[in-house]
């Protein structure tokens, strides 16, 4: 009766208020009202539909990680209920086996191995052997991280 009942999401969301962030918008939209020559049926909008800016999957990418070895069926339909899109899931999790990965970046300077199901139907890990310290960084001004771990 007490408590939350529903599992939290398997994303966060980043500050997206700090110093230094880029939204990419577009033009401001003082610029383009009492234009000359527009009709009121057209519609002012973006043609690009809604952006999700300030989203973090790690607690996905994480969640993904601890259930290697289980039914991907199960791990697909407990991750999709706790999303409010799929498509994260498969920037590491690969359906083909040709389009397996032995690790993944996620954003600046962020890795996560990547995955597969395999031929039973669980989740299996495309490089199981891949260590932090196997991969080298390409800057030396960010920390790098593999599955959280930095190298």
């Amino acid at each position: 009766m007490f408590g939350n009942k529903t599992k939290k999401p398997l994303y966060r969301k980043v500050n997206t208020k700090a110093r230094g962030i880029r939204h990419n918008f577009g033009g401001d939209f003082k610029y383009s009202k009492n234009k000359k020559g527009e009709t009121p049926e057209q519609i002012r909008g973006t043609m690009f539909g809604k952006k999700d800016r300030g989203l973090d999957y790690t607690p996905l990418f994480r969640f993904l990680l601890s259930k290697v070895g289980s039914n991907w069926n199960d791990v697909f339909s407990e991750a999709k209920s706790r999303l409010d899109k799929t498509e994260p899931i498969f920037w590491i999790v690969a359906l083909n086996p040709d389009e397996r990965q032995d690790y993944v970046r996620v954003g600046e300077s962020s890795y996560f191995s990547g995955m597969y199901i395999d031929d039973i139907g669980n989740l299996q890990l495309s490089n199981p052997d891949l260590k932090a310290n196997d991969l080298t960084p390409y800057c030396s001004c960010c920390t790098h991280t593999l599955n959280g771990v930095a190298f």
